[in-house]
């Protein structure tokens, strides 16, 4: 049927791999047919395929499996039991269904035949519960009407096919050879499916054929040997360089053609559609425009951009934030946007497109923008800058202050927003991927946040530089261009402003850091010598790297740090180069950040104030208001809080004598403030439950509330040391007494009443 659609591939792939699936467990279900969950596998495989093809307007298709979803959810239900004659019209309903997609893929339709005397056995073996049959729906747009019509009279169906369309011998038993009207043989009469039989459609390739589901860990281990062999590659490189055997360097150039390809191979096995993102993301809008009151139209281009799998899991919950931010935020209500001139509907567009080696993710809406004015108060308020920072600062700059922890423009808090702890969170997740979030506001016109990303994370192009007696790795996709100052250009081209050395490029001041000062390494000896630039790019700000020698790039293999060198934000990893020594990888934000290139305002955004500065007196700070069972206040400082959460009833669930939840690939202890604190939990008869997840060491822990009450910001000051433990004091917060969280002594408690039951 010529290019496949992307859509009815996979679903021919995946629906094949279940009937083959299906022939087995059918065998196995006839020899033990009180296995109940094997029944439930036949079953839901049956109905994945008939909601599918539906969904793709097979009608005859979904028409056939539709009967057999019937009997299979009688069998399932034990309302019938299975013997031979029901096994053989489930085998027979699985050969023409596989008849059926193999006409679809040849001719994009499921051909003529609509299979009554199956349709009527499968009925018929439902005993008094069945239904009447489904009819078949409006065919598909290359079928003929002549192939749409159902005759309503019971006549035989002949199973002729023209010779030009060969069908699998599997098939043969679906319809018995053309004869007078009698009534519909049993099953087990018919011919067998003989997969034996030979035929020339076997020797076609289906797209099933085509096609192999591997485990992602399989790929991930070797990507990994892959890796090793890139680093052996270097090693190898690195001995020919003096050698001159031409033998030699001719096998060493073989063996790196090879390595690359593969290389390139395998990496293309990891490189996924952002579609598989996205394509969650119409419901999330759906949803919130729902609850929201809103009208929101969601629009992609570029839905077959690749990359890397890590990536993809990386920036999808990321993407989720900014289109919940741009349906809350950024897009009015079909009211306002009549006001102010625009359609009823805002649109949300999604970008994506590959621009020099990385990918480009665009998220833009035709909403009311960032009002930079009030983003500007609402960071004074917090104590993000100062009033006099705020007067200078220019709009572009203003808005990337919704990055910074704690800022939230939302006048409450609601299940979307409102909570100060998801923007920055957001950029801190794209950075560590490598990547650079960067925005262009339009007031009352729109937004458009611009995500720049790695294509992957595993092998990388880099720079190797050396500074004292030491190698550095500098991710290429940081790198702008190199400068090297001699002689009297090295002498008198670099300036000092306020202290800050910078240099003159190209009229501009580019700022200098001294990698060797940062890092704490032994000087070299100035003199007359050359100085060594790499210019790198840190979020929209360009800054010279100091380094002594600049080696050559080449392909690195990016190793994780251990838990003990995390911490270090000036390094993003490490890698083994050529000779076999370990090499750090330059996290060029980190260095950014430690040099105060960054604006301050970025930098003091991103540092978390201690738990124990909560309680102190004269203080302005943010507080998260809530309230346990009884109706008891408690606050705690919002900076504490990692999210905000509500949990369903039902995915709560018991480890040990323990409440948990999963929650984000871990398990999520439970806290209940009101058990702490002397209370009874009232039930929750069904409710969501409200937790705010903290996060003590190296875990995370949900405090179950009643209620969230509020965000709010005032000068705390303890009127009343704590009364128990697990406060820190009392104060009036909004008018009202309130008890302060000591977050640290409930969790060191808890664990405490664990180890206990334990023991």
């Amino acid at each position: 049927m010529g290019e496949m659609d992307d859509v009815v591939s996979e679903f021919l792939v995946e629906s094949h791999e279940n009937l083959d699936r299906l022939d087995t467990d059918l065998l196995a279900l006839e020899s033990n047919p009180n296995a109940r969950e094997m029944l439930a596998s036949i079953f839901r495989s049956i109905h994945t395929i008939k909601g599918t093809c539906g969904f793709l307007g097979f009608g005859r298709l979904e028409s056939l499996t539709h009967v057999g979803e019937n009997l299979l959810s009688l069998l399932r239900d034990g309302k019938v039991g299975v013997d031979s004659e029901t096994t053989s019209a489930l085998l027979a309903l699985v050969d023409a269904t596989r008849r059926m997609l193999g006409n679809i893929e040849k001719q994009g339709s499921e051909g003529p035949d609509e299979f009554l005397e199956l349709k009527e056995t499968l009925t018929r073996l439902q005993g008094e519960f069945a239904k009447p049959a489904k009819k078949a729906a409006a065919p598909a747009s290359n079928a003929t009407p002549a192939q749409a019509s159902v005759d309503p009279a019971p006549a035989p169906v002949t199973a002729a096919v023209p010779a030009s369309t060969p069908t699998p011998s599997a098939a043969a038993s679906v319809s018995a050879a053309p004869k007078a009207a009698t009534p519909a043989p049993s099953p087990s009469a018919a011919p067998s499916a003989s997969p034996a039989a030979p035929s020339s459609a076997q020797n076609e390739h289906s797209v099933a054929d085509n096609s192999i589901r591997v485990d992602v860990g399989q790929l991930d281990k070797l990507m990994n040997l892959v890796g090793e062999l890139v680093l052996a590659r270097n090693q190898v490189l690195q001995f020919t360089a003096g050698s001159s055997d031409n033998g030699f360097l001719a096998t060493t150039q073989r063996l790196n053609l090879i390595t690359t390809e593969l290389q390139e191979s395998v990496m293309k096995t990891r490189m996924q559609p952002i579609s598989n993102v996205w394509s969650k993301l119409p419901r999330v809008v759906r949803d919130l425009s729902q609850s929201l009151g809103k009208k929101i139209r969601v629009e992609m281009d570029g839905k077959e951009t690749e990359l890397d799998k890590t990536i993809l899991e990386a920036i999808k919950d990321p993407l989720t934030h900014i289109v919940r931010n741009s349906c809350d935020h950024g897009i009015e209500t079909p009211d306002v946007r009549v006001q102010r001139g625009k359609p009823a509907e805002g649109v949300l567009h999604l970008r994506a497109f590959h621009e020099g080696g990385q990918v480009i993710i665009e998220i833009s809406d035709d909403g009311g923008g960032i009002d930079v004015e009030r983003v500007k108060r609402k960071a004074v308020a917090n104590g993000l800058i100062t009033q006099e920072q705020a007067s200078r600062m220019g709009e572009r700059e203003a808005c990337m202050l919704i990055f910074a922890a704690g800022l939230s423009t939302a006048s409450a808090v609601t299940n979307v927003s409102g909570r100060g702890v998801g923007m920055d969170v957001v950029r801190s997740n794209i950075e560590k991927t490598g990547g650079q979030v960067d925005l262009q506001n339009r007031f009352l016109e729109g937004l458009t946040i611009r995500i720049k990303i790695p294509l992957t994370l595993a092998i990388i192009p880099a720079l190797v530089v050396v500074t004292g007696e030491e190698r550095f790795a500098i991710p290429q996709v940081s790198l702008l261009e190199l400068v090297r100052l001699e002689g009297e250009a090295a002498r008198k081209g670099i300036e000092t402003i306020e202290g800050s050395p910078v240099y003159r490029l190209r009229g501009a001041l580019l700022p200098l850091v001294h990698l060797d000062r940062e890092l704490g390494l032994a000087r070299r000896s100035d003199g007359d010598e050359a100085v060594n630039i790499v210019v790198l790019q840190a979020d929209d700000r360009h800054f010279g790297l100091v380094v002594d020698r600049i080696c050559d790039t080449e392909e690195i293999v990016v190793k994780p740090l251990g838990k003990l060198l995390k911490g270090l934000a000036t390094f993003a990893g490490a890698t083994i180069m050529g000779d076999g020594k370990v090499a750090l990888i330059l996290d060029v934000m980190g260095i950014a950040q430690r040099a105060r290139v960054i604006s301050e305002a970025r930098e003091r955004a991103s540092v978390s104030s201690s738990a124990t500065a909560s309680a102190s007196e004269g203080v302005r700070r943010r507080l998260l208001l809530f309230s346990v069972a009884g109706g008891q206040r408690m606050a705690a400082a919002l900076e504490e809080a990692a999210r905000l959460e509500e949990f369903a009833a039902e995915q709560v669930e018991t480890s040990g004598d323990q409440r948990v939840v999963q929650y984000r690939d871990d398990i999520l202890p439970l806290i209940s403030l009101a058990e702490q604190f002397g209370r009874r939990e009232e039930g929750s008869g069904g409710k969501p439950l409200p937790v705010v997840v903290v996060r003590e060491g190296e875990r995370s822990y949900g405090l179950v509330v009643e209620r969230i009450l509020d965000i709010v910001e005032q000068e705390l000051k303890v009127q009343r040391r704590a009364p128990r433990a697990g406060l820190q004091g009392t104060a009036v917060i909004g008018g009202k007494v309130t008890d302060l969280l000591d977050i640290t002594a409930v969790v060191r408690r808890f664990e405490s009443e664990c180890e206990s039951r334990v023991a």
